[in-house]
């Protein structure tokens, strides 16, 4: 994997991945996400791939994925994420829970490389909830 970032102004930088898409990231957080930020939607995005799959192959019907994200960090430099929770909201008939939590379970403790690596530092937590179908 090849990661190529360009300073475009101020603390403004566009992350293009070979073959791939690009990102904008910004220390102002005006015109982007902080880098750190974009590792933190990296864990929910990496983990978001796996549920789905796993679901899939599970055969559970769903129509929807929400996960939302939250790190505590260190007050001392370097500001290190220490605990990191991560809230599931599936929708899915209520009687797939047993399901969604093993899908959410394999993509943190087995498949997940995003979450692997921040683990080595990190706490990370998470909770869910199915959310009936309209």
């Amino acid at each position: 994997m090849t990661i190529t970032t360009h300073w475009k102004e101020k603390l403004l930088f566009e992350a293009v991945q070979e073959n791939g898409g690009a990102v904008t990231m910004d220390g102002h957080l005006q015109a982007g996400m902080s880098p750190k930020a974009l590792l933190l939607a990296g864990l929910a995005g990496c983990s978001a791939v796996d549920v789905v799959e796993i679901l899939e192959k599970m055969r559970v019907t769903f129509t929807g994925l929400t996960i939302v994200s939250a790190a505590d960090q260190t007050a001392d430099h370097p500001r290190v994420f220490t605990d990191i929770d991560l809230h599931y909201a599936v929708t899915t008939d209520p009687a797939n829970e047993d399901k969604v939590r093993k899908a959410i379970d394999l993509s943190l403790e087995k498949y997940c490389g995003v979450a692997a690596m921040l683990r080595k530092n990190s706490a990370i937590k998470y909770t869910f909830e199915c959310v009936q179908p309209a």
